[in-house]
């Protein structure tokens, strides 16, 4: 493992003070708050990105963001159920090519560019073309891509109808001493995915964590303390009161 890489490693699980950094997309996160990176040294070279209908906070680390937010409605699951998937995956030109992925660290990798905000979730032609930049993208297992990720952005949605309205933030772990990379860009590869879930009309949140392996019909339901322990991050904008409750499981997964 590079220097580098072992650096990334070490700070995704020091402890270190908290620094609320000013947030131009504040409209997708609760209370204009977005997740907070608790520690210096996983902020290095990092950029809030804000796209139409989500946002990113994307890693020059990791080549890949490190969480990606948006506020659903109702109507918005609704409006995204006529909305054309564009399948254009591009680069992202705001962000600097040695710190960023690049199509050709894809081809040949074993592994599907998985939306972090999901296609299924855009609700305009805009925010569906914007999803496929690869700031929003990390290499995920094919299998468990297409089919228990799948169904976990499905039941979220469902959760969205029922509820009104839902804030989500979803991203990348990185565990264990030895992590791969595909690509000369040497994108990360996550050994799981989190997805947050903040219902505020239901007073509700909670925390799904999944392997990035292939797939079993297993996921893991966390409270959003535990989310935040396992991640590095923080998520300020849901109240403190509903961090630790703990759903069964998602209706449909």
């Amino acid at each position: 493992m590079t220097a580098r890489l072992k650096a990334f490693v070490a700070a995704l699980f020091c402890a270190s003070s908290l620094t609320a950094a000013a947030s131009d997309c504040a409209q997708f996160s609760p209370g204009g708050q977005p997740p907070v990176v608790v520690n210096q040294k996983m902020r290095a070279a990092t950029q809030e990105l804000c796209y139409s209908d989500f946002a990113v906070l994307h890693s020059g680390v990791t080549k890949g963001p490190l969480w990606s937010a948006e506020h659903l409605t109702a109507e918005h699951v609704d409006d995204a159920k006529n909305n054309t998937r564009t399948n254009r995956f591009f680069a992202e030109r705001k962000l600097p090519p040695s710190e960023s992925a690049q199509l050709s660290d894809y081809k040949k990798s074993g592994y599907d560019r998985g939306h972090m905000s999901p296609a299924g979730d855009r609700w305009s032609k805009k925010g569906m073309a914007e999803s496929f930049s690869l700031a929003n993208i990390v290499p995920q297992n094919p299998s468990n891509n297409r089919r228990i990720w799948s169904r976990i952005e499905e039941a979220v949605r469902r959760l969205t109808e029922e509820s009104g309205d839902a804030y989500v933030v979803t991203g990348p772990l990185f565990s264990g001493g030895e992590l791969q990379t595909i690509g000369e860009s040497r994108v990360f590869v996550p050994t799981q995915l989190y997805k947050v879930v903040y219902l505020p009309a239901r007073e509700l949140s909670f925390a799904v964590v999944v392997d990035n392996s292939a797939p079993t019909r297993d996921y893991t339901v966390k409270t959003v303390h535990e989310l935040e322990t396992m991640s590095g991050l923080r998520f300020p904008g849901i109240p403190e009161s509903l961090k630790d409750k703990r759903i069964g499981g998602l209706k449909g997964v």
